[in-house]
C-alpha cells in the first residue's frame, strides 16, 4: 500500500504535515529560528547526513518557510526564514514548552529561550480569552468554516461541540 499523499488532503493540517510531519523538517527549522543559516551550520548543529539536509532544505523552500538567498558580492548562499517561516514560531515555541515539560530527563531543558529586549524567559503562547481568562480543550467547539464541504458540515453542523462520548477532536 502506497504512503497517504497528505498534500492532496482537504485539510489544512494534513498538508502541514506533509511539510513539517517528517521527522527533521521541525528541527532543521529550530536551527533557522536559532541563528543558523549556512549548510554547513545545519549540517553541524544538527548531525545529519548531508543528502537528507539538502532534501529537507529543498522541501521547506519549496513549500516556502526558507529562502535560498545568494548574499551580495557573490558569497555562498544562505537560507533565511520567510514570512511564512517566521509564523511558525509560535508553535515552534509551544512544541518546545511542551518537550520541555514532558520529554526532559532530570537535568531539564537543554536550551532555554529569552527575550533580547527584556531578559526573560519567552513563555509558550497561551489560549486565552479576551478577557485573559484561560481556555482549555474543554472549551471546545467546531465549526464547520467557510471551506468545509459537505462530510465536514455534517459531522459538525452548526452545534459543533466536541468532547462528547465517541466524538473526535480533530479536524
Amino acid at each position: 500500500m502506497p504512503p497517504t499523499d497528505f498534500t492532496s488532503m482537504p485539510c489544512p493540517v494534513a498538508r502541514s504535515m506533509a511539510v513539517l510531519g517528517e521527522r527533521w523538517a521541525i528541527l532543521v527549522l529550530r536551527e533557522a529560528f536559532y541563528g543558523s543559516t549556512r549548510f554547513d551550520e545545519f549540517e553541524r548543529n544538527l548531525g545529519i547526513a548531508p543528502n537528507i539536509l539538502s532534501a529537507r532544505l529543498k522541501t521547506l523552500v519549496a513549500h516556502g518557510l526558507l529562502a535560498r538567498v545568494t548574499p551580495e558580492g557573490g558569497a555562498r548562499h544562505v537560507y533565511q526564514l520567510t514570512d511564512k517561516g517566521r509564523d511558525f514560531f509560535p508553535a515552534y515555541v509551544a512544541l518546545k514548552a511542551w518537550a520541555d515539560r514532558w520529554m526532559t530527563d532530570e537535568k531539564g531543558p537543554l536550551t532555554l529561550l529569552q527575550d533580547r529586549r527584556t531578559g526573560a524567559e519567552i513563555a509558550e503562547p497561551a489560549l486565552a480569552r479576551a478577557d485573559g481568562s484561560a481556555i482549555t480543550l474543554d472549551d471546545l467547539r467546531v465549526l464547520p468554516g467557510p471551506g468545509a464541504g459537505r462530510f465536514l458540515r455534517q459531522r459538525f453542523g452548526e452545534a459543533g461541540t466536541v468532547g462528547e462520548p465517541g466524538e473526535a477532536r480533530h479536524d
